[in-house]
């Protein structure tokens, strides 16, 4: 019997043919194209039938791994399951079939929809205005910062150009700021994980564009002196940039614009729905404080007394950020997510993530050291194992957790501990997967003391063992050769 594992390839025999497609429209011959872009030699393309390129298709399915098929504790990330009627609303006709292009006239629908989500992520962020027009978390992080710039530009305050960054920060802040032409400063953090403010006062001056801030910070602990720093930050000009990767937590309890922040990005293929991760789709949208509503990126959508939508574009504005106006279907998968749970459900969101981290986490911190003890958000990070004597690793225990069934949590990050270990539960899973987690995590805690080199050599039951991933660095092999 044959193993559909193999590469197609193997199962490749000259004149199979496993696919049928339509008689192609289009009129062009190949003498219109330039003989340049022309292939000399034809593809060597596998030739398979039918059945052996759709089994090895959903053989490769299953050894993908995603919130569907299992835990997916993964820091900073809410890795959590998102409704599958969102999909189906985003897949309706109406919504699949639009074109940018179009007439205002002919998608009033679609522009409600923006206009709708729009108004929807300022009452639950506290900011005055959004754009949806940035294509993920990274590019409304840019975009956020070239509002700042546009904001201090606008005033001849040229000398702006330095952006304070936490020592805990997501690795996107400081990679954003330099980006955006402006200088990175790091501020520390003090033994409890938060911003040093005594390290803060000196680093603000005339020169200070703003501060890239997450709360919670990527310990998933809360800055209790916010106020202090927005108060600090304000005083000498500078504005409060919210990343907001982690607002799963905060869902209908805590708005950042209330926290004093200016600027702020959120992630919806993180907070509101669209499944994370295989590379996008994703959506990064921008809300300002009521003072910068008019720098951010063009076009935007206002309604008109009489009800109407239409597209507008502000002289004002930092410029264009995307060819059209963001990734639709994540916009309406987010509308619809929003709409679904309504004002009273959404707020059950973050205090759910928030107990079934700290349950987590007070079930473990015997056998895993907890640098900082306290109440947590989200999300809680170990520094490795409590007993560190039989030298096994961060990436052990990460490895070995792929042999029951779990994905790996973040780890190596934040870079505040040597062994970190960021454990983000979110607020969908069951009191039952956890407790299978927990119970996992502490047979693996027990191995490391009593047979180490089980971890040492995991994961013994997944298609791919333990690869070397310096030689896969810097020798990638990047096609399949005959």
């Amino acid at each position: 019997m044959k193993s559909y594992d193999r590469l197609v390839f193997e199962l490749s025999r000259e004149g199979r043919k496993g696919y049928s497609l339509p008689k192609s429209s289009w009129k062009a011959s190949l003498s219109s194209i330039p003989g340049t872009l022309l292939r000399k030699v034809p593809l060597p393309l596998p030739q398979v039938s039918e059945p052996d390129a759709v089994r090895h298709y959903t053989c490769l399915s299953g050894m993908n791994f995603g919130v569907d098929n299992g835990f997916y504790p993964l820091g900073s990330c809410t890795m959590k399951y998102n409704p599958k009627v969102n999909e189906e609303v985003a897949s309706l006709p109406g919504f699949a079939s639009v074109h940018p292009l179009q007439p205002e006239d002919t998608m009033q629908g679609t522009l409600q929809i923006y206009h709708e989500l729009c108004r929807a992520l300022s009452a639950i962020t506290g900011m005055a205005a959004f754009t949806l027009n940035p294509f993920a978390g990274a590019h409304g992080e840019l975009t956020g910062l070239m509002v700042m710039r546009q904001y201090h530009m606008s005033r001849n305050d040229m000398k702006r150009t330095r952006v304070i960054v936490p020592d805990s920060a997501h690795g996107t802040n400081p990679a954003s700021a330099a980006v955006c032409g402006l200088q990175v400063v790091q501020v520390k953090s003090t033994a409890d994980g938060t911003i040093d403010v005594d390290d803060l006062e000196p680093l603000l001056d005339d020169t200070v564009a703003g501060i890239m801030m997450t709360n919670p910070n990527t310990l998933g602990l809360f800055e209790t002196e916010i106020r202090r720093i927005a108060e600090l930050v304000h005083a000498c000009g500078g504005l409060l940039y919210y990343d907001g990767a982690n607002m799963n937590p905060l869902l209908g309890k805590v708005r950042p614009g209330d926290m004093g922040f200016d600027i702020m990005h959120l992630n919806l293929h993180k907070t509101f729905s669209t499944p994370h991760g295989g590379g996008g789709p994703g959506a990064g949208p921008v809300g300002v404080c009521e003072a910068l509503a008019g720098y951010l990126p063009d076009p935007a959508v206002v309604q008109d007394d009489d009800g109407r939508f239409h597209i507008v574009r502000n002289p004002h504005s930092a410029g264009r950020i995307s060819g059209f106006m963001g990734n639709f279907s994540v916009l309406v998968k987010a509308l619809a997510y929003i709409r679904t749970l309504g004002r009273g459900n959404i707020r059950m969101a973050g205090p759910l993530a928030v107990l079934n981290a700290n349950y987590v986490k007070e079930s473990l911190k015997d056998c895993y050291r907890l640098p900082v003890d306290r109440i947590c958000k989200h999300e809680f990070v170990f520094d490795g194992l409590a007993d560190t004597s039989s030298g096994i690793t961060a990436l052990d225990v990460a490895k070995r957790l792929l042999d029951f069934g779990f994905h790996s949590p973040t780890i190596y990050f934040p870079l505040l501990f040597h062994q970190s270990v960021m454990i983000e539960p979110t607020e969908t899973e069951s009191k039952e997967t956890l407790d299978a987690f927990i119970d996992v995590m502490r047979r693996i805690a027990a191995e490391a003391a009593s047979d180490p080199d089980v971890l040492r050599q995991a994961p013994h039951d997944t298609p791919v063992r333990r690869p070397d991933e310096t030689l896969a660095a810097t020798h990638p092999v990047l096609r399949y050769k005959i």
